[in-house]
């Protein structure tokens, strides 16, 4: 993967998959989209239409843990969704620790004057936006 790649990051869940996408020289990131899903699965189409769009080397996904680093009961979902990704796209897609990414992404919102209500005003793409930031940071770190 040449260093000025696009990569692409997913926070994963039930109702909501929010994307984010970057540029890994520049180790910057930004909120893309919220793909509504059901039951954790998502439009596919939409999401191809954004990685036709965007064009990324590389796909990210968080993965949720408890706080003491175990597996949580949904760990296996969002892994599934990542193997999901590899396989239709084609991609190399890693797994990065998500815990609090959704918790700092409401705490960024509030401050941002956000009304609480994450129905109509999903927080997913910040929380992707957290967790690409995340494998970013990893990333230059490997690379140093």
């Amino acid at each position: 993967m040449t260093e000025t790649a696009r990569v692409m990051g997913f926070d994963w869940g039930l109702k909501n998959i929010g994307v984010a996408v970057g540029t890994r020289s520049l180790g910057t990131s930004q909120p893309c989209a919220v793909i509504k899903a059901r039951d954790g699965v998502p439009n596919w189409a939409e999401v191809g239409s954004l990685i036709d769009t965007w064009k990324p080397l590389q796909l990210v996904v968080g993965e949720p843990l408890n706080m003491d680093g175990t597996e949580a009961e949904i760990t296996a979902r969002a892994q599934r969704f990542a193997r999901q990704l590899e396989g239709r796209f084609g991609l190399p897609v890693a797994l990065v620790d998500e815990r609090l990414s959704s918790r700092a992404a409401k705490a960024d919102k509030a401050a941002q004057g956000h009304d609480g209500d994450y129905k109509k005003n999903p927080i997913d793409a910040e929380a992707a936006n957290i967790i690409l930031q995340t494998w970013l940071a990893l990333d230059a770190e490997s690379n140093r």
